[in-house]
This record gives C-alpha cells, sequence and structure tokens, in this order.
C-alpha cells in the first residue's frame, strides 16, 4: 500500500536519494518518519548470532517500509538498506498521522495492506518452520506470484537474485541453488539465461 505522491508533497514530504548499499534507518532506531519507495528496492533484514543475514522482505516503486513500527512507536526491528540506487519520499510522524486523519480512505487501505502482510507471513513462517526447502520455495514463490493477473505456469518471472531466495527463506545458498536445480528437473519452475520463471 501507497500513499499518493502528490498527497505526501503537500504535507511537505522530504526527497532523499540512496546508493546500493546505503542504511535508510538501523534496527533499534526510533521511527521518526513514514518512508515510501519512488524508485529502486529496499531491502528489510536481520542478521542473525552467527552474522548470517536474513531478508524480511524485498520492495520496490511506491511501496512503503517501517510504517508498523512508526504506528506503534517502538523501535524498528530490521534494518532497511537500498538495494539499488533510491529515491525515497519520507514525512514526519506528526505529518502521517494528521494526513491518515484527513484521508482516512489511505488509513483503510493501510490497515488493510497491513493485513495482508502479516497473513503472509504467518503463512511463510510456517512454512520457513518445515524442513522441507522446497516447501519454504514454493510458499515464497506463490506469494510472490499471487498479485500478478497471469498465473500460467512459468509466466512469472522471479526477481530476486538465488543468494536473496536463500535469505528470504532461512537457507543456504548451496541448498537454495540445489533445490532450484531439481525444482527445474521436476518441471516445477524452469530457467532461462539464468533467471527463474515459476
Amino acid at each position: 500500500m501507497s500513499i499518493q505522491n502528490g498527497l505526501l508533497h503537500s504535507v511537505q514530504a522530504i526527497e532523499e536519494h540512496y546508493s546500493a548499499g546505503d542504511y535508510i534507518f538501523r534496527e533499534e532506531s526510533t521511527p521518526l518518519f513514514y518512508y515510501q519507495i519512488v524508485t529502486g528496492e529496499v531491502k528489510l533484514n536481520s542478521y542473525k548470532e552467527d552474522g548470517k543475514e536474513f531478508i524480511q522482505d524485498i520492495l520496490s516503486d511506491n511501496s512503503c517500509f517501517g510504517e508498523s513500527m512508526l504506528i506503534l512507536g517502538k523501535p524498528y526491528t530490521v534494518n532497511a538498506v537500498a538495494l539499488t540506487k533510491c529515491t525515497v519520499l519520507k514525512i514526519s510522524r506528526d505529518q502521517f498521522f494528521q494526513l491518515l486523519q484527513e484521508h482516512p480512505d489511505n488509513f483503510l487501505n493501510m490497515y488493510t495492506a497491513l493485513s495482508e502482510k502479516t497473513t503472509e507471513k504467518l503463512v511463510l513462517m510456517q512454512k520457513i518452520s518445515s524442513q522441507n526447502a522446497e516447501e519454504r520455495l514454493v510458499e515464497l514463490m506463490n506469494q510472490m506470484k499471487e498479485s500478478k493477473e497471469n498465473k500460467e505456469r512459468y509466466s512469472f518471472e522471479i526477481p530476486h537474485t538465488r543468494q536473496q531466495l536463500a535469505s528470504l527463506t532461512g537457507l543456504s545458498l548451496e541448498t537454495t541453488i540445489r533445490v532450484i536445480k531439481r525444482m527445474e528437473k521436476d518441471e516445477i519452475l524452469i530457467i532461462k539465461n539464468g533467471k527463474i520463471f515459476y
């Protein structure tokens, strides 16, 4: 869910530019702003005790992020890191709440989007807790493809690298590569020019 850029600009949104690898906010910091991507990709991640990265989500154009912690007023549980060159709009917490009061349709849309995200995460967490690596990857790919109109087999190009798929599902890169090859052999997906189609 996103708020119209024009509406954000009407409340003096600040436009910021980030390079790949730049932190937009860090885990444990206090939420002060509502963030929305104009262009580029942002990953939400955290690190396990052994230093292994766990990617919570990868977001692109018109996606907002960090809004649940902003609403709750609790420290971020993840980092937000630019994956590519990004342009991001941000407004202060006070401006955000004022905007939602003045435009209740945005509040309803945001509430619905947060509910959908929560449901998706619960389903994914159930699959991730499974020992079956293929189930984890299939569930993630199903969630990515769900919003697309074309549901035909092999119609959706997975927009993430194998490393990102591994981090999103809590698998090792080696396991992810091995399972993807097996899934290709079993005709669950196809690989063309290094790209995965599901």
